[in-house]
């Protein structure tokens, strides 16, 4: 059994999205790091943000755990590989307890925060809005903990709470219920977490008052919950069985060989766009490529103008270029240089629109002929998605599961030889279509995909960079 098997944990949930999750939640991971703690932060489903400020409250990688996008078999491995060392976890849930797609984990369940705790074996601290209500509350506790009974309710937060009253009214409510209150959060509006079109800010976005708002918070939990009981209750969790997932375990059983640099040998150089405008991204994804054998370094587009020297891929993940686009626009030297870039490029959402010609009418990096701009629709969900064209990603017929999460629109959605067939997977049986573009060694697409879910992808992606940056080699001796 591995040490991070053994590790104290527990699921922060809620019956709806709104009720205080990430408030409690994130709040719990800085007060327990504010105990000298070694906390591992996790997020339930695909979302980017959290985790950033997951990260600032725990000096730790946030990471998801999504059912969907990696297999409900690698939800317990890869958390262990993200709490190795740590000495409590603490895992924000999504939407309500019960709330996801239909899928193989049975009708709603699939991808949901209550399959997350089931798979980990973790107690459930649910956090219930109780601005609204009095007596009812312990009804809805009661509801919540009998509805499934692999799930464990170990206690409630109750969020919200207008007065002194109205916490002994909520307390003598619950005195029955069996769910013991873990802590009272009163109403304020002390703590500022802004949010805009696709949620909260990133806090690569505003980085000093994420520290102020990550503090409100953890001072919020350490005023109103029992820091004690909740550290006793992620220590009731049983040993989690199974092993630890590795980026190495993983490319190494991927299915395309790929020869490894030899003794002493550089691995191929890919640059990972990051900076404000490029926030999203899965920690396992750079894992991935190192122990594919590349190095990974990081640049800015909004402020680097070139890329990093000797630089055989580029990676350009999802963010808000929307937000930036004039200084992305701005940076004339990068956008060049990555116009005239020969090496393999993959793309998604943000990535996808910085390659267009335009993106609100200001000028891009021009690689697609496509334009981008805002729109008021929001595309969001999950899709099946079957790779089209052989690209440097993936082979014509690889299969994988993303995630869409956008509200701009690309004029055309694809190219010549599309990235991906794509089928939602709320409705299997039709509405399918394809999207993305590959081009040369450029695969862009509005498509999030997990690598940990798809190693493969990673794995051929180094292959492809060391290719070239061999082939490049060559041609310079030539």
């Amino acid at each position: 059994m591995t040490e991070a098997t053994r590790v104290p944990r527990l699921v922060v949930a809620a019956p709806a999205s709104g009720s205080g999750k990430t408030t409690v939640a994130t709040g719990l991971m800085a007060a327990l790091a504010g105990r000298g703690l070694a906390v591992s932060p996790h997020k339930a489903g695909p979302d980017y943000i959290d985790p950033g400020y997951h990260a600032l409250a725990t000096g730790r990688p946030g990471r998801n755990l999504d059912a969907h996008l990696c297999g409900t078999e690698l939800l317990a491995p890869l958390f262990a590989h993200g709490a190795a060392g740590a000495e409590v976890a603490v895992v924000e849930g999504v939407m309500g307890l019960f709330d996801g797609v239909s899928g193989p984990g049975g009708p709603g369940e699939h991808a949901s925060t209550a399959q997350v705790a089931k798979a980990l074996r973790a107690p459930v601290v649910l956090v219930v809005d109780a601005s609204s209500q009095s007596y009812s509350v312990a009804a809805l506790v009661h509801g919540f903990a009998s509805w499934d009974p692999e799930v464990r309710i170990g206690g409630v937060v109750l969020n919200k709470v207008g007065s002194g009253r109205h916490e002994e009214l909520l307390r003598e409510a619950l005195d029955g219920a069996g769910v013991p209150v873990l802590g009272v959060l009163r109403r304020t509006d002390a703590v500022g977490t802004p949010s805009r079109h696709l949620g909260l800010v990133p806090v690569a976005e505003r980085r000093a008052e994420a520290v102020a708002s990550v503090e409100a918070m953890a001072e919020r939990v350490r005023t109103g919950c029992d820091l004690d009981a909740l550290l006793a209750l992620a220590r009731s969790a049983p040993p989690l069985p199974g092993g630890r997932w590795t980026p190495e375990a993983a490319v190494g059983t991927a299915a395309t060989a790929r020869e490894a640099p030899a003794a002493g040998e550089a691995g191929p150089l890919v640059a990972v766009a990051g900076g404000p405008a490029f926030t999203f991204s899965y920690a396992e994804h750079a894992e991935l490529l190192r122990a594919a054998g590349a190095e990974v370094t990081v640049f800015d587009p909004l402020r680097d103008e070139a890329l990093p020297e000797d630089t055989a891929g580029v990676v350009l993940g999802g963010g808000f270029p929307e937000v930036h686009a004039t200084a992305l626009a701005a940076n004339e030297p990068l956008r060049r240089e990555i116009a005239a870039f020969r090496g393999p490029v993959a793309a998604e959402c943000a990535g996808l629109l910085y390659l267009a010609r335009e993106l609100d009418g200001v000028p891009m990096c021009g690689v697609l002929d496509a334009t981008a701009r805002m729109t008021d629709r929001l595309t969001l969900g999950y899709r099946e998605a079957v790779a089209v064209s052989d690209s440097v990603l993936a082979a014509a017929g690889t299969r994988a599961r993303g995630h869409e999460f956008h509200r701009t629109v690309l004029e055309p959605g694809a190219g010549a030889e599309p990235a991906w067939g794509l089928v939602p997977v709320s409705s299997p049986g039709g509405g399918g279509r394809t999207e993305g573009f590959v081009r040369g060694r450029v695969h862009a697409s509005y498509l999030h995909v997990h690598w940990a879910g798809a190693p493969e992808l990673a794995r051929r992606f180094a292959e492809r960079c060391g290719a070239w940056t061999a082939g490049a080699g060559r041609a310079a001796r030539a």
